[in-house]
């Protein structure tokens, strides 16, 4: 059974920084593009960062240049490195593969952007 599982979520005042982790269990997570989601309350889910197997990023607009995608596939681990912090980023964190598999979605870590 597969279970992702993000952590390093906080409060943080603006332009802080936070990095997030998600670990990944089963043999799935080498081979998949893997992403970096958020929800704000009353907005949908969006992507916000992706990575390939081969390490090719990509990142919205909102976040491009503030936030760094990294993975680690010998420990079946994605970061998200999140600099520059803004209250419009305070949303609940999740990662999935990209695209996603509902299946996968766990609780998520929340980032709170906050004086």
């Amino acid at each position: 059974q597969v279970q992702l599982v993000e952590s390093g979520g906080g409060l943080v005042q603006p332009g802080g920084s936070l990095r997030l982790s998600c670990a990944a269990s089963g043999s799935f997570f080498s081979i998949n593009a893997m992403g970096w989601y958020r929800q704000a309350p009353g907005k949908q889910r969006e992507l916000v960062a992706r990575i390939t197997s081969g390490g090719r990023t990509y990142y919205s607009d909102s976040v491009k240049g503030r936030f760094t995608i990294s993975r680690d596939n010998a420990k079946n681990t994605v970061y998200l490195q999140m600099n520059s912090l803004k209250p419009e980023d305070t949303a609940v964190y999740y990662c999935n593969t990209d695209p996603p598999r509902y299946s996968f979605w766990g609780q998520g870590t929340q980032v709170t952007v906050s004086s």
